[in-house]
Order: structure tokens, then C-alpha cells, then sequence
């Protein structure tokens, strides 16, 4: 690995160095909404991430589905904005993006109290695996990128799943910048967990969705999607668990958002 580390690093330098394709520009103006609220700095970083991020993944079509530019460039765009200001290398663990024209199903394997072993296909919009691939629906991936503010979005639950397995472990706990962060962390996202469970339990609302409640894996992906779609409500009715992602994401979408209503009443 380190052979080769040098030249993947001039390699990255030089893609670097090429103009953005005006046609993904034009994708992403498109198919990322949340594009616009970017910095123009931000913009011109997610620009260079996503030219790496397409050299370096393999993306196929399953299903029928013909990989085009508007399927790469809009996955990589939703992929590389968690990305922006976190320092991590580009998914490293993530080999192939799979992309199917419609939702799939999977075989979940469930092993039962009494020792018994049961197979069933799960109906899913995207999966992410810990053997370098993830899944995801075309349909879903789009309709999640043209709404920006439904906080239901399948590439950020995908690739958050991503993030989260970096130390090995999928458990709602991804790596963070410190030791000393940990301990926050798990005091919040714990409470947070159990406050939604109990919610779920009496069927009350929350911004959170019911799946968030399933497992602490999950309810860090959820949580993703609603910090950069819904992220005033997130930080108005769930504050410490909003500066929890921010903090760790390095990202204000509440701010950014918020700036951006300024700036369409000027």
C-alpha cells in the first residue's frame, strides 16, 4: 500500500488540477438542490472530491440499468458533501457503487431464540455493505437529491453507514476527530436513542423516523439525512444532538440555510 500511496496522491493531484466538466455542473445544478447553498470555496472543494470520488469507485448497473454521467456525478455529489470538511479519504473501504432502475430486495438472515435459522427477502431503496460495496435504487437516489428538505434522502443513510464502519464496527459510533469526544457523544446519541425508542413505543412524533429506532447504526443514518435536509428543525426540537453532527461533520446547515433565506430576501 504505502508503494502506491504517492502515486495515488499525484494522481489526485493532477485530477485536481483539471476544470470541473461543465456537463456534471450542470448535473449537479440539476439533480443537487442543495448545491446552491454552498460557499463558492465549498463548491470548488466538493467539485475537486467528486472528480476523485468518480476516478477511484467502480459504479454498475444492475437490473438493465446503463451507468450514465447524471447516475455518477449525482451519487458522488450527495456522497462527497458529508465529505466536504471531514478528513477521511474518500470512503476508502467503498470499492463499487451498485445502482438498480427501481428498489431491490435482499436476504436477511434472522437466527431465532430457539436455534432455529430463517431466510427472507427484505424490500430495500439502498444497502450498504461492509465488503466495500453499497446499493442503491435510481429511482430513490433521485427523488431523494430533487427533495432536499423531506429529510429522507438514501445516498447520505447509505454512505453514513459508510462513515460509521471506518473503526470496523457499524454501531452508530463513527471516528471522531478526539478521544475526548467519545464520551459526549455516547451520553447524547444514548439518550437521544432511547428518547426515540420510547417515542416510537407511544407513537408519538418526532422528526426522527420510526427506523432510526431500530438499532444505533441506523439511527446515525437517519439522523444524517434530517442534519443537512431538516437541519432547523433538528437543531430546534433535538439541539445537543444537532452540535453533535455538527460538530463532527464540521458543517452548519442550519447556518448555511438560514443564509440562504437572507440572501433570496435581499
Amino acid at each position: 500500500m504505502s508503494i502506491f500511496h504517492p502515486l495515488r496522491k499525484r494522481r489526485r493531484k493532477a485530477l485536481n488540477l483539471m476544470p470541473f466538466p461543465p456537463k456534471w455542473a450542470q448535473i449537479i445544478e440539476k439533480n443537487v438542490p442543495c448545491y446552491q447553498g454552498l460557499r463558492a470555496e465549498e463548491r470548488a472543494h466538493l467539485e475537486d472530491l467528486i472528480k476523485v470520488f468518480i476516478s477511484e469507485k467502480n459504479f454498475e448497473g444492475c437490473g438493465g440499468l446503463v451507468i450514465t454521467d447524471e447516475i455518477k456525478v449525482t451519487v458522488a455529489a450527495l456522497a462527497c458533501l458529508l465529505l466536504l470538511n471531514l478528513n477521511i479519504d474518500y470512503y476508502g473501504q467503498l470499492v463499487s457503487v451498485l445502482v438498480y432502475p427501481s428498489g431491490f430486495n435482499f436476504k436477511q438472515v434472522e437466527l431465532h431464540a430457539i436455534g432455529t435459522v430463517s431466510e427472507s427477502d427484505m424490500p430495500a431503496a439502498g444497502l450498504s455493505s461492509s465488503k466495500g460495496v453499497i446499493v442503491l435504487s435510481w429511482p430513490d437516489t433521485i427523488s431523494g437529491s430533487l427533495n432536499p428538505v423531506d429529510g429522507v434522502n438514501v445516498v447520505f443513510h447509505e454512505f453514513a453507514h459508510q462513515l460509521d464502519q471506518l473503526d470496523g464496527v457499524m454501531n452508530g459510533a463513527p471516528l471522531l476527530s478526539s478521544a475526548s469526544l467519545y464520551s459526549e457523544w455516547s451520553k447524547v446519541l444514548s439518550a437521544e436513542y432511547e428518547q426515540l425508542r420510547e417515542d416510537v413505543a407511544r407513537q408519538r412524533e418526532s422528526i426522527i423516523r420510526a427506523y432510526g429506532a431500530t438499532r444505533p447504526a441506523e439511527f446515525f443514518a437517519v439522523v444524517t439525512e434530517i442534519f443537512f435536509e431538516q437541519p432547523l428543525q433538528l437543531k430546534q426540537d433535538h439541539p445537543e444532538l444537532y452540535e453533535e453532527f455538527s460538530s463532527y461533520y464540521r458543517q452548519d446547515p442550519a447556518a448555511r440555510l438560514q443564509s440562504c433565506d437572507r440572501e433570496k430576501k435581499l
